[in-house]
């Protein structure tokens, strides 16, 4: 005779929902965002199947309609006219992003409003700082970069921005921006910083959708390494102890290994991010009738915060609100 029958408390449905282990919340999500000073109306991503690019005149009522739908906070990216080597575009004060915070601002104050503190949008090469060509090859200056980061980072809370985030990689760069921003008067401004981001082949999507496809080479030189597990765990560390406030994994499903090992050893917010990859092969899949999108949407996201991520950045992020209510 058995003993034990797990089964038991699988029975009903009512069952499984009292000893669920994991549950999400509509207050676990960020919503990723792109606006862009190029279109007026929003233009569909061809590689996100509904998402889409949107004019600086219509942000502030996306960003406000989905705060309504149940989302808590937006992570804007940013998409100039023009751009240069030097990204002059990232910290103009009345840049695509820096406007968009201030749109967003007036209109849903209560929105938390995070920003992708980056130069790969704004550099005519498409690099996340400021680069030096000899011949053939090319370096990403780590120093140089970071002023520039960290001026981008002033800006943004200069216009209203909740939290700042970091996301080139750079050596240094949380410790910079914390003392820029103090030294400005924005103590209260926090970091999230990209602590763990890695050179993923998951990220085609979304720069298609950024547009910010490097020009030559690639990140390998300064984002990880996929194979390093241990140098994320010191990245993390380096970055707490630069003064961020939250730290993120990303890409998030390839890396819940990674999740787990920084949720037990570090007492921070940590979140995650459902990359681009990630969400357009779950859509792919759908609009093939491979599987159910719905419910992969929801195993997806269920599997991150089981992991131990506190808070998830995804472009699922209203669905997954609507249907959690």
């Amino acid at each position: 005779m058995l003993v034990h029958r797990p089964r038991r408390l699988r029975r009903t449905a009512a069952i499984r929902n009292l000893i669920r282990e994991t549950n999400l919340s509509r207050h676990d999500f960020v919503l990723p965002l792109f606006v862009s000073e190029k279109i007026e109306r929003a233009k569909e991503i061809p590689s996100m199947p509904g998402v889409h690019q949107h004019g600086e005149n219509e942000i502030a009522s996306i960003a406000q309609r989905a705060h309504e739908s149940g989302v808590q906070a937006v992570l804007l990216f940013g998409i100039p006219k023009s751009k240069d080597e030097q990204a002059s575009g990232a910290h103009a004060e009345n840049g695509v992003v820096q406007n968009a915070v201030r749109q967003i601002k007036k209109h849903a104050p209560d929105l938390t409003v995070i920003t992708d503190v980056c130069l790969c949008e704004y550099t005519s090469h498409g690099h996340c700082g400021v680069v030096r060509l000899d011949g053939e090859h090319f370096q990403v200056l780590n120093d140089e970069s970071v002023e520039l980061i960290a001026k981008t980072a002033v800006s943004h809370a200069a216009a209203g921005a909740d939290l700042v985030a970091p996301s080139d990689m750079m050596d240094g760069r949380i410790g910079a921006v914390r003392a820029a921003l103090d030294q400005a008067g924005f103590d209260q401004t926090g970091i999230m910083s990209y602590a763990a981001k890695f050179a993923s082949v998951f990220y085609g999507p979304f720069r298609e959708a950024a547009e910010s496809t490097p020009q030559f080479g690639d990140r390998r030189s300064y984002q990880m390494d996929p194979a390093n597990g241990r140098e994320a765990m010191r990245e993390i560390e380096l970055d707490l102890e630069e003064g961020a406030d939250m730290i993120m994994i990303k890409p998030a499903m390839p890396y819940l290994d990674l999740i787990y090992q920084a949720r037990q050893r570090f007492d921070v917010p940590l979140g995650a991010y459902q990359v681009s990859g990630e969400f357009s092969m779950i859509m792919a899949a759908a609009r093939n009738g491979w599987i159910d999108c719905e419910r992969a949407m929801m195993e997806s996201l269920t599997s991150i915060r089981r992991a131990g991520a506190d808070f998830m950045l995804t472009y699922f992020a209203k669905p997954a609100a609507r249907l959690l209510g």
